[in-house]
């Protein structure tokens, strides 16, 4: 029998083997958009957020509250900052107008916007406060008028000396006014002042 000739492998056979490569360059390169979306997409809408959406909505919230006519809590807080920063320049430990209510009873007498320097603070810290001084006597209000500059100065040594820690501590304000009535009826040298009564008290 004459032998069988060797068969030889068709040229198409070899087409099926070099298809996948082509087809897994293609997915690769079609993904490249869709990586580049959801990486780049968050950086974006963050950055959007952060330089462009923010800054307008905090430039509408300032108008509004400046034309609403409201006076904000920093602004107050600076206002008490630069009268204390002044007093600093002054040489005192802080400042304080002392003025008696002309239409109020002749019994007692308001300290409005007494600011002090809080001990242990290096004047980072201060104490902003008006409080009204009351007692049986009927000339409390000619007593403390006639003694201004002292009845000032009492207030300031005492609200000076105050902490952060004490200022936290239970029941701060009644051991405040405890201090302002006896250092105040040891400076007139008689029991002239019985309580206090704090309208305005801010620490910053």
């Amino acid at each position: 029998m004459p032998p069988k000739p060797e068969s030889t492998p068709a040229p198409a056979a070899a087409t099926p083997a070099s298809a996948p490569a082509v087809s897994s360059g293609f997915k690769i390169t079609a993904l490249i958009p869709v990586i580049l979306v959801v990486v780049l997409a968050p950086l974006i809408s963050w950055a959007v957020a952060q330089y462009v959406i923010i800054p307008k909505m905090e430039q509408r919230l300032t108008a509004a509250m400046g034309k609403a006519g409201g006076t904000t809590a920093d602004a107050s807080a600076e206002e008490a900052r630069s009268a204390d920063e002044s007093s600093w320049r002054e040489g005192g430990h802080g400042a304080a107008s002392g003025k008696g209510e002309a239409s109020g009873p002749s019994n007692s007498y308001e300290f409005t916007n007494v600011v002090v320097n809080l001990a242990g603070t290096m004047g980072t810290r201060y104490l902003k406060a008006t409080f009204l001084v009351t007692g049986k006597d009927r000339n409390i209000r000619d007593t403390f008028n006639k003694d201004k500059a002292r009845m000032v100065d009492v207030t300031l040594n005492v609200l000076s000396s105050l902490t952060l820690a004490d200022l936290e501590e239970a029941g701060a304000k009644n051991i405040i006014r405890e201090k302002l009535v006896n250092a105040y009826n040891q400076a007139l040298g008689k029991k002239v002042v019985e309580q206090i009564y704090f309208s305005d008290f801010v620490v910053q």
